[in-house]
C-alpha cells in the first residue's frame, strides 16, 4: 500500500470513527432527553395531570423525538444502542398513534379503569412518612376524579366510548367505597394496622386525619363516579362492541395489532392461526380425557371439570395455600433452567376483594421502585366455584416464576448501561408471550402432577388460542358478545364467569389478547430452531439467558438475537 493510499485509508477510519461517536453522543442525549421529559408537575398532581393541555404538550415532544431518531444513523451504533433505538422508535411510534387516535378520552376497561387503578396505592404503611404520603394522595382523589370525568366527557362529545355491554356488574369497581363510615373503608385499610414504631399518640393523629380524609374527599368522589357512570356515561356509550364498527375503527384495530404483537400481520392472518391452533390443542386434550378412562364426549368432560367440587378450593385459604405450594415447587426448580436468578423475592396474595368481581383469575403486581415491598403474585380468590385447582400450576408458572415475575424483576435489574426506559419498559407480545411460554415450561420441571393438571395448562393454552379467534371475530368480523362466549365455552374449561369476564376484556381492549399466543409461538418457534441447529450443543439455560439478557425486546429484535446466539455457540469448538 503507498503512502497516498495509506493516508486516504486511516483518514476513512479517523472520518467514520468520529461519525459514530457524534452519533453515538447524539443518540445519548435523544434516551435523557426522553427519560427526564415530564409532561405535568409530578410534586403537584400526585396522582397524575389528566388535563387536555397535559397530553398535547406530550404530543408535541414526541413527535420531536421521533424525528430526532430518524436524523441518527443507527448502523454505526454499538450493538445495545441499536437495540435501545429500535426499541425507543417503537414506544415513541405507539404514543404518537395512540393520541391521533385520541386514545386518552377513554381511560376505561372492562376489569380496570381511572378510578379502579386507585386501588394499587393502597398498601401496607411501615412508617410516618409513607403515612403521610398516603394521606396527601388521598386528598388528591377529588382532582383526579373531576379531571377525569372531564377527559371521559369530551370523549363521549367526540363518539368515544365503551361498548354498553361490558358495564354489566360495573358498579361492584365504585359502590363498594361509597361506604357508611370510614371505618370499613378499603382506603382507611392501611391504617387498621399502624407498625409499633410509630408512637399511641402519632398513630392517634394520623388516624383521625385519615377518617377526616376519607369521609371528607374520598367517600365523595366516588359518589361522583356512581353518578357520573349511571347518569350520564352509560346513557351515551354505544351499543356495537367490535371497534371496527367505530370511525376509523378497523385502522384503529390495525395499529393495536402491530403494538401489541410487535409485527405486521392481518386479522384475518391471526384468526387462521387461532383456529388452527385450537384444533392442535384440542387433539392433546382428547388424549388427556383418553388417559382418565372418562365416558362422555368433549362438551360433557368441560361440563365434569366445571362441576366436580373435588376440583374446587372450599375456602379462599385453600385456594391461597395450594398456589403458595405450586410457587414453591417451581422456585426450586429454576437453577437447572437459569443462569440468573432475579434478587428481588415475591409473595402470593388475593386479588383485593374491593376489585376482584370483575377481575382476572391471577396476575403479577411489580414491586414499587422503592424496593420496600416485593413483587405480589395475586391469585383471585372471589367466586371460587369459578376457580379450579387444576389451573392453578399453570397460573401460577406464568404469573409468578418462571414468568412474570421472573422476568419482570431481571429486567429491572438489568446492567447500568443499559437505558432506565429499558428496563420500565414492557410490551405484551414479549412479556405475555413468555408467560404462557413458562406454563409450558412448567410441564418440563415437573409440576404437572395429574393428568387434570396437565388438562388445566392445555387448557389456558387453548384458551388464549381461542384469543387469537375471538378477538379477530368481535373486532374485524362482526362478531356478537354470545358468538366470542358461545366459543369459549366450547372449546376451554374456564367457568362461565371467568369466560364473561374475559370476552368483556376483549371487547373493551382491543388486540392485546392476540399478544400471549403470537408471543409464545415465536419463543417455541426459535427454542426449536435452536435446538435443531445446535444438536447437542444446545443448552436450556443458555438459551434462556439469550432470551432475557437484553430485557424486554420485540419479537423481530428477539429473533435477531437468537440467531447472533446460534452462531455464537456453532462457533465455539
Amino acid at each position: 500500500m503507498n503512502l497516498n493510499i495509506r493516508s486516504i485509508f486511516l483518514f476513512f477510519l479517523i472520518f467514520s470513527s468520529c461519525l459514530k461517536q457524534d452519533d453515538s453522543k447524539v443518540f445519548k442525549k435523544i434516551i435523557q432527553d426522553f427519560e427526564n421529559f415530564k409532561p405535568f408537575d409530578d410534586s403537584k398532581y400526585l396522582l397524575g395531570d389528566f388535563s387536555k393541555e397535559r397530553f398535547e404538550r406530550e404530543n408535541l415532544f414526541y413527535k420531536k423525538i421521533y424525528k430526532s431518531l430518524f436524523k441518527v444513523d443507527k448502523d454505526i451504533l454499538s450493538e445495545q444502542d441499536q437495540i435501545s433505538h429500535e426499541l425507543l422508535t417503537f414506544i415513541i411510534k405507539k404514543k404518537i398513534v395512540d393520541f391521533n387516535f385520541k386514545t386518552h378520552y377513554n381511560p376505561i376497561l372492562s376489569d380496570a379503569g381511572f378510578h379502579n387503578n386507585l386501588v394499587y396505592r393502597v398498601k401496607k404503611i411501615s412508617s410516618i412518612n409513607q403515612a403521610h404520603d398516603y394521606i396527601k394522595t388521598l386528598g388528591e382523589i377529588p382532582n383526579f376524579v373531576k379531571q377525569n370525568i372531564e377527559l371521559i366527557s369530551r370523549g363521549l362529545d367526540m363518539g368515544i366510548s365503551q361498548p354498553k355491554i361490558i358495564f354489566e356488574g360495573y358498579s361492584t369497581t365504585y359502590n363498594k367505597h361509597i361506604t357508611p363510615s370510614y371505618k370499613n373503608n378499603f382506603y382507611y385499610s392501611p391504617f387498621l394496622k399502624l407498625p409499633n414504631s410509630i408512637p399511641n399518640y402519632i398513630k392517634d393523629s394520623l388516624q383521625l386525619l385519615a377518617a377526616n380524609i376519607i369521609m371528607d374527599s374520598v367517600i365523595p368522589s366516588f359518589k361522583k363516579i356512581k353518578h357520573f357512570f349511571e347518569k350520564e356515561y352509560l346513557p351515551r356509550t354505544r351499543n356495537s362492541i367490535g371497534v371496527s364498527q367505530t370511525p376509523d375503527g378497523a385502522k384503529y384495530y390495525e395499529s393495536r395489532i402491530r403494538y401489541y404483537t410487535t409485527l405486521e400481520i392481518k386479522p384475518q392472518e391471526i384468526h387462521n392461526l387461532g383456529i388452527a391452533e385450537v384444533e392442535k390443542i384440542k387433539k392433546q386434550m382428547f388424549k388427556v380425557i383418553s388417559e382418565v378412562k372418562f365416558q362422555g364426549d368433549f362438551k360433557e368432560f368441560l361440563n365434569f371439570l366445571r362441576t366436580n367440587k373435588k376440583f374446587y378450593a372450599s375456602s379462599p385459604k385453600e385456594l391461597l395455600v395450594h398456589a403458595r405450594d405450586i410457587a414453591k415447587r417451581l422456585d426450586e426448580q429454576l437453577p437447572r433452567f437459569f443462569k440468573h436468578l432475579p434478587r428481588q423475592p415475591y409473595g402470593v396474595a388475593p386479588v383485593p376483594l374491593s376489585i376482584a368481581p370483575k377481575y382476572t383469575g391471577g396476575r403479577y403486581i411489580p414491586a414499587p421502585k422503592d424496593g420496600t415491598i416485593p413483587g405480589f403474585y395475586w391469585v383471585n380468590t372471589y367466586n371460587l366455584p369459578s376457580r379450579p385447582l387444576f389451573n392453578i400450576p399453570a397460573l401460577t408458572a406464568h404469573e409468578a416464576v418462571p414468568g412474570h415475575h421472573l422476568q419482570g424483576a431481571l429486567n429491572k435489574e438489568l446492567p447500568e448501561s443499559i437505558p432506565k426506559f429499558r428496563k420500565d419498559l414492557y410490551l405484551s407480545a414479549f412479556g405475555e408471550g413468555w408467560g404462557l411460554y413458562s406454563e409450558l415450561l412448567a410441564e418440563e420441571m415437573g409440576i404437572y402432577t395429574t393428568p387434570y393438571e396437565k388438562f388445566g395448562q392445555l387448557s389456558y393454552s387453548m384458551w388464549r388460542a381461542c384469543r387469537l379467534v375471538v378477538d379477530t371475530g368481535i373486532h374485524s368480523f362482526n362478531w356478537t358478545r354470545d358468538q366470542a362466549i358461545d366459543y369459549m365455552l366450547n372449546n376451554t374449561a374456564l367457568s362461565e364467569h371467568e369466560i364473561n369476564t374475559e370476552v368483556d376484556r376483549y371487547i373493551s381492549w382491543p388486540g392485546q389478547a392476540l399478544s400471549y399466543k403470537i408471543g409464545e409461538l415465536k419463543i417455541i418457534e426459535l427454542r426449536k430452531e435452536a435446538e435443531k441447529k445446535l444438536k447437542d450443543k444446545f443448552n436450556i439455560r443458555d438459551f434462556h439467558e439469550s432470551i432475557l439478557k437484553n430485557g424486554t425486546l420485540t419479537l423481530p429484535l428477539l429473533e435477531d438475537q437468537i440467531s447472533k446466539y446460534i452462531a455464537s455457540s456453532l462457533s465455539k469448538n
